[in-house]
């Protein structure tokens, strides 16, 4: 899937991902990104992803910078 970084917590390692047509933003943490470093991300980079459910919901797993 791909979508937008819409939001970084950059003290706690999470940030939020926008993915067009979906309501809700999806979670993603720092541990589930590959080739890129949390601190190298800036809102709006797009991002390939998978979706993996959680026990809090859904969220983003595998996340790369496209």
């Amino acid at each position: 899937m791909e979508g937008t970084i819409a939001k970084l917590v950059e003290d706690k390692g999470f940030g939020f991902i926008a993915v067009e047509g979906e309501e809700k933003d999806l979670f993603f943490h720092k541990n589930e990104l590959q080739g890129v470093n949390f601190e190298d991300l800036k809102i709006g980079d797009k991002v390939n992803f998978e979706k993996a459910d959680s026990p809090k919901g859904p969220n983003a797993v595998s996340v790369s910078r496209v």
